[in-house]
C-alpha cells in the first residue's frame, strides 16, 4: 500500500505506479497534474482516493482524513471514533467531501457580507430571506442584494440554495438519516423541493448520491 499527501502525487505519478488509476491532489494542481500525466484520472473534488492499492490526498489536512480511512479499514470505525476524539477533530470527511466548500468559493471580500453568509450557514433550518440576511448585515435588503450580487457573483437566493445543498450533501453521503429528516435540517421545505435541487446542481437525485456514496 502507498500514499501520498497533496502535491505528493507527482511524485508517485513519475514512478508510473497510478498510471490508469483514479487519483486527486490539491485543487489548484490538479490541472497540472493531468496535463503533465495523461494516463492518469484526476479528480479534483474529493479530498481523498483510494484505487486498489494506492491512496492519493488533496491538501495537507486531508492526509488527515486518509489516514483515519487507513485505519478504518485495518481496524473498523470503532477505533477511528477513539482517535478522531483524541485529536479533537470535530468532523471526519469521507473521501468524496470536496475541497472548496462553499463560503470558500464565494469568497466575499467585506465583513457584512462575510457575516451575513456565516449566519445563513449556522441558521439554514430559518426562511433567510433577503430582508433577514440584511439586518445581519446591517443594511438595507436593496443594498444588501447590490453588494452580495458584486462581491459573489450569484443572488442571496442562489447562494442560501448552495450553502443547503452543501449541507445535504454532507449528510446524505455521511449518515443514515432519512432524506425527509435532511430536507428539514437543511432548510428545504420538503424532500421533494431538495430533489429538485439537487437534480438542477448536480445532476442526481439524493438517493443516487446515497448510493453513490
Amino acid at each position: 500500500r502507498a500514499a501520498s499527501i497533496c502535491t505528493g502525487a507527482e511524485l508517485l505519478a513519475a514512478t508510473g505506479l497510478l498510471d490508469g488509476r483514479r487519483v486527486t491532489t490539491h485543487w489548484a494542481r490538479a490541472a497540472d497534474l493531468q496535463r503533465r500525466f495523461p494516463q492518469l484520472r484526476v479528480e479534483a473534488e474529493s479530498i481523498f482516493i483510494r484505487d486498489g492499492k494506492y491512496w492519493t490526498s488533496a491538501g495537507m489536512t486531508a492526509c488527515i482524513d486518509l489516514a483515519l480511512a487507513m485505519v478504518e479499514q485495518d481496524h473498523g470505525a470503532e477505533l477511528v471514533l477513539q482517535i478522531a476524539r483524541q485529536m479533537v477533530i470535530y468532523h471526519r470527511r469521507a473521501s468524496k467531501h470536496a475541497q472548496l466548500s462553499t463560503l470558500l468559493e464565494m469568497a466575499p471580500r467585506s465583513d457584512p457580507i462575510q457575516k451575513a453568509l456565516a449566519y445563513a450557514r449556522n441558521h439554514l433550518c430559518r426562511p433567510l430571506s433577503v430582508e433577514e440576511l440584511a439586518d445581519v448585515a446591517n443594511l438595507s435588503p436593496r443594498q444588501f442584494s447590490r453588494r452580495f450580487r458584486l462581491e459573489t457573483g450569484q443572488s442571496p437566493a442562489k447562494a442560501v440554495e448552495s450553502l443547503r445543498l452543501e449541507s445535504a450533501r454532507e449528510l446524505i453521503e455521511n449518515t443514515r438519516h432519512t432524506l425527509n429528516y435532511i430536507a428539514r435540517q437543511s432548510g428545504f421545505a420538503q424532500e421533494e423541493q431538495m430533489r429538485r435541487a439537487f437534480v438542477r446542481a448536480c445532476g442526481a437525485t439524493p438517493r443516487a448520491l446515497r448510493r453513490a456514496a
